[in-house]
């Protein structure tokens, strides 16, 4: 499908590519969604009568697909298909041999255990790029099951979040499933390329674990400099042999704090970085001038002894202030900060829904309902969102265009193929 621009023809940049979408809940579906924003033909799998379970997952609207799969699962088609069934493995069969990429995140060998292997699948299709997420790599833990926050947990994620007499804490973001997606795209994405030049599919592997423990890459370099002695930009008063969880010191190796701001809510909050460099501007700004040449604030070393007194008395300004203000002030001044934004916030953003990053979708069912949008952005190639699929919307359009021969639809869906 060409989309316009300028009044001439753009093909998206993955124009012409198949993927067979055997993915579930989120892990597998982001990553196959942002393939399918970049112009790739994504053909969803379901099972016949209940398809993706989290179309029923927590359910706003009585008989309507979730938001969970509406926002996981835009610019895709739809086939059910019980691959357990004769005739089901036989269609399947002819997807592969139709597809370039195959993505999957069942549990481990839910595949095999169905005869297509890595090696059947090969045979089937030399081409094709076969791509697995999972909980964890090779190793002891190989078979067993994750979620999100398991994958927090054993990726490093929930040991250095939080506060230091809290409890290890999950991050909102999540970082399990949709940084292993992102992950799993970047994976696929070499892979077609590398097929280019080899002219061979291969297999590509992603494991949650690993996303996460790729995306705290700090907190491990922050593991080895222990070695050497405290960690003096971290807020903590004693370090043992691993990194603390540290509230919300930046990680940067510049302090730096939430502080209240005017209204008083749950988010009237501003993170404010103190860099060596902004410190004077800093101090004017906030009426507090003589801090700049006063021994205990005037140099990094004298502010990292006394934070706490740092950022109240940054917090004594910005509570005068909302948090948009300060945003702007700081900003005209090259104080890196940015307010605590709540979904509320962000949902409503005129600059996030001017730019496409929060996108209003149209659903045959539904309705209109809001989603996050593409976070890839490419010049020539613009992203158009449109509505998730219906369960099995798409299963005789699929049919005809993989030449199937047989059975008609009805039959299939007679005998619980389809």
């Amino acid at each position: 499908m060409t989309e316009k621009q300028n009044g001439k023809s753009v093909r998206p940049a993955l124009d012409g590519v198949r993927i067979l979408d055997m993915t579930h809940v989120q892990a597998g579906p982001s990553c196959t969604q942002i393939l399918g924003w970049l112009g790739a033909d994504v053909i969803k799998v379901e099972l016949p009568g209940r398809g993706d379970i989290t179309r029923g997952q927590l359910r706003d609207k009585p008989d309507v697909d979730s938001l969970y799969f509406t926002m996981l699962n835009c610019n895709k088609r739809s086939i059910t298909l019980n691959t357990k069934s004769e005739d089901g493995k036989e269609i399947f069969r002819k997807l592969i041999r139709h597809c370039d990429v195959l993505v999957e995140n069942f549990g481990p060998g839910a595949l095999d255990r169905q005869g297509f292997t890595w090696e059947a699948i090969q045979k089937l299709n030399p081409n094709m790029i076969y791509a697995s997420i999972k909980g964890f790599g090779p190793g002891a833990h190989v078979d067993f099951k994750a979620y999100e926050t398991v994958a927090q947990a054993m990726g490093g994620a929930m040991s250095t979040t939080g506060w230091e007499d809290g409890p290890p804490t999950s991050t909102g973001a999540q970082i399990g499933d949709s940084g292993s997606g992102i992950h799993m795209v970047a994976a696929i994405l070499a892979a077609l390329l590398q097929r280019t030049h080899t002219g061979r599919g291969q297999r590509v592997e992603v494991a949650m674990q690993d996303s996460v423990l790729n995306l705290c890459r700090v907190k491990f370099r922050d593991q080895q400099r222990l070695a050497a002695g405290p960690l003096t930009e971290y807020p903590n008063e004693t370090f043992g042999s691993y990194v603390p969880r540290s509230g919300n010191a930046s990680g940067g190796g510049q302090p730096g704090a939430a502080v209240k701001t005017k209204g008083g809510g749950a988010n009237d909050y501003v993170y404010v970085i103190i860099q060596p460099q902004v410190w004077a501007g800093l101090a004017k700004t906030i009426g507090r001038e003589e801090l700049v040449t006063d021994p205990a604030y005037a140099t990094p070393e004298a502010r990292i002894k006394h934070l706490d007194e740092v950022f109240g008395t940054v917090e004594a300004w910005t509570i005068e202030h909302t948090k948009y203000e300060v945003l702007e002030k700081l900003n005209a001044i090259d104080v890196p900060c940015g307010p605590i934004l709540s979904t509320e916030d962000l949902i409503d953003d005129p600059s996030l829904n001017a730019s496409g990053m929060i996108s209003t979708v149209v659903h045959p069912e539904r309705g209109a309902f809001k989603t996050v949008g593409c976070p890839l952005v490419l010049s020539d190639t613009p992203v158009t969102i449109v509505a998730s699929p219906l369960l099995g919307e798409h299963s005789a359009e699929i049919l005809r265009e993989i030449g199937h021969v047989g059975p008609s639809v009805a039959e299939l869906q007679a005998a619980g193929v389809l």
